[in-house]
């Protein structure tokens, strides 16, 4: 199914329509990502929470990515922005070059993209996405390490799971790469290790589960 971008409406805006995204959802992707990412993405629809997400990728390359993911999925799947808004059914991956950040605007949280240094030798890095992610959500955040060389995102991860939120990492099976993976669950941060056909329905079932009271 086609979804149209809505950033006509405004920056950051989703239409009129909008559910502010109570629970964020954070994803940290590297080699085999691009395909990988695909298979979650098809299985999750506008109902999902706002999912913010790190895919290690060129500059350049990101916008033609997510264009992509957005001709062939429910959920409506941008380049992020600054300032864009993570709203439920809206899929905001950090532009190649800049690392990516979660914020709270008022009752809203907010991406902000920047420039800065290489962290664990890549811009955008999982590291910082999760560890502001853990911050700024805690409790009320879900995070999910999958197919990838190196360990960016574990400690990121870890810093999530310390702070509340619910983790897994993709198993090795799936994971063209289980560097990433393999790191987190070394750390302890992944409470779940999940194939790639059920990381959608673990998304599912950890939204699902009650709120826990923000602190």
């Amino acid at each position: 199914m086609y979804v149209p971008s809505r950033r006509s409406t405004g920056p950051g805006a989703a239409g009129t329509n909008v559910t502010h995204a109570d629970r964020v959802v954070a994803i940290g992707i590297s080699t085999g990502g691009v395909q990988s990412i695909e298979v979650v993405l098809r299985q999750l629809d506008r109902t999902a929470p706002g999912i913010v997400m790190v895919q290690h990728m060129p500059e350049r390359f990101t916008a033609s990515f997510a264009a992509r993911l957005n001709t062939l999925c429910d959920m409506e799947v941008l380049e992020a922005k600054d300032g864009d808004r993570v709203v439920n059914g809206r899929v905001l991956i950090a532009p190649g070059g800049r690392h990516m950040t979660l914020k709270r605007s008022g009752a809203q949280y907010v991406v902000e993209v920047r420039d800065g240094p290489l962290i664990n030798h890549h811009r955008p890095s999982v590291d910082v996405l999760f560890r502001s992610v853990a911050a700024c959500a805690g409790r009320n955040a879900i995070g999910i390490i999958m197919t990838g060389m190196g360990d960016d995102g574990a400690r990121g991860l870890r810093e999530m799971r310390e702070a509340g939120a619910l983790t897994a990492a993709q198993d090795e099976a799936s994971c063209v790469v289980f560097g990433m993976p393999a790191e987190a669950i070394r750390l302890g941060a992944a409470a779940d290790v999940v194939p790639l056909s059920g990381v959608a329905g673990w998304i599912r079932q950890a939204a699902a589960r009650p709120m826990r009271v923000r602190t």
